[in-house]
């Protein structure tokens, strides 16, 4: 069972935590699911909700090495493809009845290297039969600590959180459920691996070529991270529990690598010379041939932060990525907060973005039944309502472009790649001349439904371009074969020429985004000619 947090003797609650343990007792019974497709291993979670907690009920394993397979040309070899694709199969196979919108599934760092991911993609969904994420370094880093602060909670004390995959290793500072710093760098056990130790031996030079480089990759954030401090350091994922598991064979206690039984482990893996010779206690053969790597990044991590020991946790990205998956259907979900700090940091005019908001969520109650829209399509839509002006901060001129671009290249805790390129896209497209097939770069079992989300985001910034003058009561939009009906009350646009003449201009821009657009005012069927 994964631990809750709780109240204990009454000292401080973390902040998440009486929402959690709410947003558990509210799904008792269900199944949830959860996937990580890492560089090295693709690993799956199935979970139930059972007495507040979750209870493991199925996980599935297997050692893919996806980034082994990544070529120079951001390419995939065939067979690592293929071997991926087979992996998936069979875990498409056990979610079958689990429905997919308790189901998350998460690609890493390969897949973000990718030239074209979504070719891949494609192929991988298929086998799976549910939707696969792209989540960046810190979007991952925050899931893994968010499934470590579960499974190893600690109200009081702040934490340092280490995962060490098989492209990437991304370090969180956190206290409580709250990741407070994240970063992500590009030293993973399969690419260090193959790139220092590729032809099998290892040499103290090479070792040190590996320390030179983490040095470097942390560098930027070393002296901040220092600086916040932590109490617990954790180690999480399979190059740390492979590290600690020989350690432990070796005598030392289980679940924790102490910085001088690490030491001697250097020597002796160094001693040995080829990974071919290298012969550990309590080390798979299928880790064997990647543990180098890995080692040689644990081993620079404790050095570059002066630490002496690190406790493992079993959990880590799948985990988060469940308790992230309640939150959203409980509406606790980072998304909000993150939208708001944007909007806060770009001053934008928070009651004209609360009327559109709330004038595009009446829209979409009228036809979001009829459209088959669900509810996060509904979020999609509120955010991108909260952010629509954001651009002002740049300039009034093309300020839904400098909106988009400010949306796609923030920071925002909780969303996707997709889901934040989607949510830039509905900013970029809420007013004047939509961009010629803007919707090219998502996947295309979103296209559609986006295509709905920018005509209802369009018609309320048109409806609040007096930002709050106008009573818009009796107004009312319903779906037709090709597109949109919108009625007014009898009176209401005669008096209003600039309604008029924009209603005019949105008419012609949604027909290019492929959508018919027709105006009802009263019995006058076109009141706009």
């Amino acid at each position: 069972m994964v631990s809750v947090l709780a109240e204990q003797d009454g000292a401080r609650v973390d902040p998440g935590a009486s929402t959690v343990v709410d947003a558990l007792q509210s799904l008792e019974g269900q199944t949830f699911a959860a996937a990580d497709l890492g560089s090295n291993s693709f690993h799956m979670i199935v979970a139930r909700i059972s007495a507040g907690g979750l209870q493991v009920v199925d996980r599935l394993r297997d050692t893919v090495r996806l980034g082994a397979g990544l070529t120079p040309a951001g390419t995939l070899d065939p067979a690592v493809r293929d071997r991926a694709l087979a992996c998936l199969s069979r875990f498409g196979e056990r979610l079958r009845g689990v429905p997919s919108e308790r189901v998350r599934v998460a690609a890493t760092n390969t897949v973000r290297q990718l030239r074209q991911p979504r070719a891949f993609l494609m192929l991988a969904e298929t086998a799976l039969g549910h939707p696969i994420e792209i989540v960046s370094g810190r979007e991952e880093a925050r899931l893994t600590h968010l499934g470590v602060a579960h499974a190893m909670p600690d109200r009081l004390n702040r934490r340092l959180v280490i995962d060490i995959g098989g492209g990437s290793t991304e370090f969180i500072i956190g206290l409580g459920t709250d990741a407070l710093e994240t970063e992500s760098t590009q030293l993973g056990c399969v690419a260090t691996t193959a790139q220092h130790f590729g032809d099998g031996k290892i040499t103290r030079k090479r070792w040190q070529e590996v320390a030179t480089r983490f040095a470097l990759e942390v560098a930027p954030f070393r002296a901040r991270f220092l600086a916040t401090g932590w109490r617990r350091v954790i180690g999480t994922s399979g190059t740390m529990k492979a590290t600690a598991k020989i350690l432990a064979e070796l005598g030392e206690p289980p679940q924790l690598i102490r910085r001088r039984a690490l030491k001697l482990l250097v020597d002796r893996v160094i001693r040995a010379g080829e990974i071919g010779k290298l012969k550990l206690p309590g080390l798979s053969e299928e880790r064997r041939l990647v543990i180098v790597g890995g080692l040689a990044i644990v081993d620079a991590a404790l050095d570059a932060f002066g630490l002496e020991e690190v406790q493992i946790s079993e959990a880590a990205l799948r985990e988060g990525l469940l308790y992230d998956l309640i939150g959203r259907l409980q509406h606790t979900d980072p998304r909000e907060a993150s939208v708001r700090a944007l909007a806060q940091r770009f001053s934008v005019d928070a009651a004209q973005a609360e009327r559109v908001h709330d004038t595009a969520m009446t829209l979409y109650d009228h036809v979001s039944f009829p459209l088959g829209l669900g509810t996060e399509d509904r979020e999609q839509l509120r955010y991108a309502a909260l952010l629509h002006e954001v651009g002002l901060a740049i300039a009034h001129s093309q300020h839904h472009l400098h909106g988009g671009y400010i949306v796609q290249h923030s920071d925002l805790a909780g969303f996707s790649r997709d889901e934040q390129s989607a949510l830039a896209l509905l900013v970029r497209c809420h007013r004047r001349k939509p961009p010629a097939n803007p919707y090219a770069d998502l996947p295309e079992r979103d296209r559609d439904r986006l295509r709905w989300l920018v005509a209802l985001l369009r018609i309320a910034v048109v409806l609040q371009r007096a930002r709050g003058v106008d009573s818009l009561s009796g107004i009312r939009l319903t779906v037709e074969p090709r597109g949109l009906k919108l009625h007014f009350p009898r009176g209401w646009l005669p008096g209003r020429p600039l309604t008029r003449t924009d209603l005019r201009s949105e008419r012609q821009h949604l027909d290019e985004l492929g959508l018919k657009l027709r105006i009802v005012s009263g019995l006058t069927a076109d009141p706009l000619d």
